[in-house]
């Protein structure tokens, strides 16, 4: 069975690029280094759904992703969430904050509307993350 995206993700998010286990997307707002993990399996919507090794290979990916923003962003702080309350499909946010952005402290959800990347913008910023030698993620 081919993966399917939810139609959510899919209409906010630029590919960006993926392994064997999960897809590498990037929210469309370019206010913040906001990058979302996507383990490649229909039907799986929480941790517990996956199989250990799968829950291990996330964590994983994500700790080694948020290492790889901080880096080629120098951000102050890196967020990691996985909430899932709007978008069931399991997806992991893996978000560079600093304190120039618009929501700091509080959470980038709800604070206000996204402002799009234009093609150049999203562009650099994915060659940014891309250039970093240990992002566990190819284009």
């Amino acid at each position: 069975m081919t993966f399917i995206l939810d139609p959510r993700l899919h209409n906010d998010t630029i590919p960006v690029g993926n392994n064997e286990r999960h897809l590498l997307l990037m929210m469309n707002d370019s206010r913040y280094p906001w990058f979302i993990v996507v383990p490649a399996i229909n039907g799986v919507s929480e941790w517990f759904d996956l199989s250990l090794d799968a829950q291990q290979q996330l964590h994983q990916d994500c700790v080694q992703l948020g290492a790889c923003v901080k880096q080629a962003f120098g951000c102050e702080k890196i967020n990691i969430a996985a909430l899932g309350n709007i978008v069931r499909q399991m997806h992991v946010h893996v978000i560079g904050r600093s304190i120039q952005d618009p929501a700091w402290p509080g959470p980038v959800w709800g604070h206000s509307p996204a402002v799009a990347y234009t093609d150049d913008q999203a562009q650099v910023t994915k060659s940014r993350l891309l250039a970093i030698r240990d992002l566990p993620f190819h284009p």
